[in-house]
């Protein structure tokens, strides 16, 4: 691995920094507890509504004339055309900043988007990138069933051909912002008779499509991010199919954003413990914090997986950089991170102990109930993404060779 910029890459790193520094504006800017679900941050600048989402508009603006809304596509396209090291500085800078991404970076610029770019008709590319790119359209997945999680080419939802339609049947869950989203990436099968990855076939969806009902899922800390998404006879036009009929499940296994090491969770884990260790300091002897001759150690062990976890987000990236696939190395890494996430929240929690249990709005909340809802949703980091039982599958079978049974 290398753990230093090429002088190329030093330069390409000072002209990013200069750039959020310059241009990112004042009070939209997030990070470590800061960044974390829920109430507002320790020391965050107020603002109204209407004026923050002034500010993050210019700003997507800005990411979006540079090409940085989706900075692993193709520059014909409107990315940036970086480069694997690229993507990575440009992360690591963008996480150290905690400016915003811009857009809907993910599922849109990390799925959709490049999985139009490469099976996707010229029709298809003129209708839906321009407004990936722009930052404009939400877009959200339709993967997950009640009945196909881990297991996702067990999918049950339909698509039956009617004419010049096709008519899907069935549900989808964990379906992150369905609610807000303009379009969906649906996987349905559409042969019932073949293997089951054989018969599945890849669709857009107008979210607005009769027959189409989007339910809430919240969480336990408060937070609507999940839905549920039921399909009654729901049309969807021939042409709204990408790719292949019946050959949707390797479709969907594509994408071009190899940008996928993790380094933005793995500087937001140190930029928290930071975070906890400083307001530790600040509150000392108030009350808040818990009498625990522990916590130092645990705080210090915290830090130490930390920079773990970078040194195996480096090893990703690495191997990426080489022309290399990570298979069981990005297993390890996705498996550690989520991990950790519970024991930072864990940590933070034992740290401010019952102060640290109210929430935001409370009189007597903690760091403004931060670390309420960062432990709650912790919980969620080793389910999303693929559980920890299915990393450690992987990592068993491809990494040690072991037999599956």
């Amino acid at each position: 691995m290398e753990f230093t910029d090429t002088p190329q890459e030093a330069a390409f790193r000072a002209e990013m920094r200069s750039f959020i520094e310059q241009e990112c504006p004042e009070g939209i800017r997030r990070r470590g507890f800061r960044a974390a679900f829920g109430g507002g941050g320790w020391d965050d600048i107020h603002m109204s509504r209407e004026e923050y989402f002034k500010r993050n508009g210019a700003w997507v603006k800005k990411l979006a004339d540079r090409g940085l809304i989706a900075p692993a596509w193709p520059k014909e396209y409107g990315g940036a055309g970086l480069s694997v090291m690229e993507q990575f500085i440009f992360t690591q800078e963008m996480s150290l900043s905690g400016a915003p991404r811009g857009g809907n970076f993910g599922i849109g610029t990390g799925w959709a988007g490049p999985t139009i770019i490469l099976y996707g008709t010229d029709e298809q590319k003129q209708k839906y990138l321009t407004g990936i790119i722009k930052g404009d359209d939400v877009w959200c997945q339709g993967f997950s069933e009640p009945g196909a999680g881990s297991d996702l080419a067990n999918v049950q939802t339909k698509a039956v051909k009617d004419g010049d339609d096709y008519i899907v049947n069935g549900q989808k869950i964990w379906t992150s912002g369905a609610h807000v989203a303009k379009y969906m990436i649906l996987l349905a099968r559409t042969d019932p008779d073949a293997s089951k990855h054989k018969g599945i076939s890849y669709f857009i969806v107008d979210m607005k499509t009769p027959g189409l009902t989007v339910r809430p899922l919240v969480n336990m800390a408060g937070n609507h991010d999940f839905n549920e998404v039921f399909f009654d006879n729901v049309r969807v036009p021939k042409e709204n199919m990408i790719g292949e009929e019946n050959r949707g499940w390797y479709v969907g296994t594509t994408t071009l954003d190899f940008e996928r090491s993790g380094i933005a969770t793995s500087i937001s884990h140190t930029l928290m413990v930071k975070d906890l260790v400083d307001f530790i300091k600040e509150n000392k002897g108030t009350g808040v914090i818990t009498e625990d001759a522990g916590l130092p150690n645990e705080l210090a062990d915290r830090m130490i997986e930390a920079a773990v976890e970078e040194n195996l987000c480096t090893m990703v990236i690495s191997m990426q950089n080489r022309g290399l696939v990570p298979n069981k190395e990005s297993s390890i890494a996705k498996l550690f991170s989520s991990e950790l996430d519970v024991r930072i929240s864990r940590t933070a929690m034992k740290a401010l102990g019952l102060y640290g249990q109210l929430r935001t709005g409370s009189e007597y909340a903690a760091a403004n109930g931060r670390v309420e809802s960062t432990y709650l949703y912790a919980t969620t980091s080793t389910v999303g993404g693929g559980t920890s039982e299915i990393q450690r599958n992987i990592i068993a079978s491809r990494g040690l060779g072991m037999p599956r049974a």
